[in-house]
């Protein structure tokens, strides 16, 4: 079914009053719903002041034994984790280098531009933070390296990837995603993204496939949904849009190119699952306006508000002191966010990359990624900006290992 904006006011009215007729408790649903979240965001607190809330592994443990039933509950609660050492330190602080030099030799700043990228149009700094660079060397010898594919296929493997006779997707095998940069100069206020939800907003109520997702929310024992299962999340459709990814994500995540903690301008989180049950049904309770859906709308990202999510925001926390090599994980319903400021002395820089496993959404989305990486123009998911078709040092078809080929549909 294709989705439509059209007349967006009602659709929201009707589709309130289908849920309500078909929940008649959605009242006491949320309270139940916020009597438990009211204990996750104790529970944050309470970890957040012995450490940090966001579980820490080390890659080679789980590169050697996978993870162990207990760290798979705190991932599956938590709805998040940082996975130290996934690559080595020395190689990414080289690869940060070549990086730098490749967006200054190409004149990326000189650049004047001529499309809008919706989610970051807000922000009006002279030079840009996060970078729309898709295919410089150092992008593809992460997104390729072998440390990155087991860390991704154990992370994928969190998740309930098969039922009976059915396969969700493959959690072995990878869909290469290119996303973008973020290089933070010291001191800079530009960048500050407020806590929100990507991968859909609207969609989460509007779209059927998103109601299957979350049919344990709306009409089960919401006690009883489960964040981690794959059933409908492959057949998932976003209104298009350069803020929306329109790939099936088992977790967003990034590299650290440099050091950075709290304060230098990175991200922050709310680690627990139980945050999306509590916002789709905060939505339909009867002091939100009949035509809104707490501000949700099409092509943007799913926003929390002080207004009407306060609860939430008690639990955003930024992520622990992270090293060159280090990654950060989250799944697509995790609230995340960006420090307003960065206060450090240093560059904050990362590598957007994702784990997006083999599954029949992603084989469509690489066949229109192939001619991008080809022509080194923008990620079809992105607005069409095309600074590399010209620039010198671009990775192309050499540049791929057989690995790097087979996560980019090439074979």
């Amino acid at each position: 079914m294709a989705l439509s904006t059209d007349n967006m006011p009602q659709q929201i009215r009707d589709l309130k009053k289908m849920l309500r007729d078909n929940m008649p408790d959605y009242r006491e649903r949320f309270k139940q719903v916020s009597e438990a979240m009211e204990a996750e965001v104790a529970r944050i607190k309470q970890e957040e002041a012995a450490g940090s809330a966001i579980p820490q592994f080390e890659y080679a443990d789980i590169a050697a034994h996978g993870f162990s039933d207990a760290q798979r509950a705190k991932v599956l609660q938590s709805g998040c984790c940082i996975i130290r050492h996934t690559l080595p330190a020395d190689e990414v602080s080289a690869h940060n280098e070549a990086l730098s030099r490749y967006i200054i030799d190409n004149g990326y700043y000189d650049h004047i531009p001529t499309v809008e990228d919706n989610y970051f149009s807000q922000l009006k700094s002279d030079k840009p933070q996060i970078f729309g660079i898709y295919w410089s060397q150092a992008q593809i010898w992460a997104r390729q390296h072998p440390n990155m594919a087991v860390a991704r296929r154990n992370l994928n493997r969190l998740w309930t990837w098969q039922e009976g006779d059915k396969t969700f997707f493959d959690p072995d095998r990878e869909a290469s995603y290119a996303d973008r940069v973020r290089r933070r100069e010291p001191g800079d206020a530009t960048l500050g993204l407020s806590p929100h939800v990507d991968s859909g907003s609207i969609e989460r109520w509007i779209e059927p496939h998103y109601r299957e997702v979350y049919h344990d929310v709306f009409f089960g024992d919401w006690k009883n949904y489960q964040a981690f299962h794959g059933a409908n999340r492959i057949e998932v459709e976003e209104y298009p849009s350069p803020a929306v990814c329109s790939v099936f994500r088992t977790f967003q995540g990034w590299v650290a190119l440099t050091p950075q903690g709290k304060g230098d301008g990175t991200l922050q989180m709310v680690p627990s699952s139980l945050a999306m049950p509590y916002m789709l049904l905060r939505a339909l309770q009867d002091d939100v306006p009949e035509d809104d859906l707490c501000g949700a709308a099409p092509g943007r990202a799913l926003t929390v508000s002080p207004k009407w999510h306060p609860l939430l925001l008690e639990g955003l926390v930024s992520i622990p002191q992270m090293q060159p090599g280090d990654t950060v994980w989250w799944h697509p319903d995790t609230i995340h966010a960006v420090e307003d400021k960065h206060n450090g002395t240093e560059y904050s820089n990362v590598l957007f990359i994702g784990a997006a496993p083999d599954c029949g959404k992603n084989r469509t989305f690489l066949a229109k990624q192939r001619t991008a990486f080809l022509n080194g123009e923008s990620c079809p998911d992105f607005a069409p900006e095309h600074h590399e078709k010209s620039y010198a040092g671009r990775a192309t078809l050499d540049d791929l290992t057989e690995l790097g080929r087979h996560q980019m549909g090439f074979e």
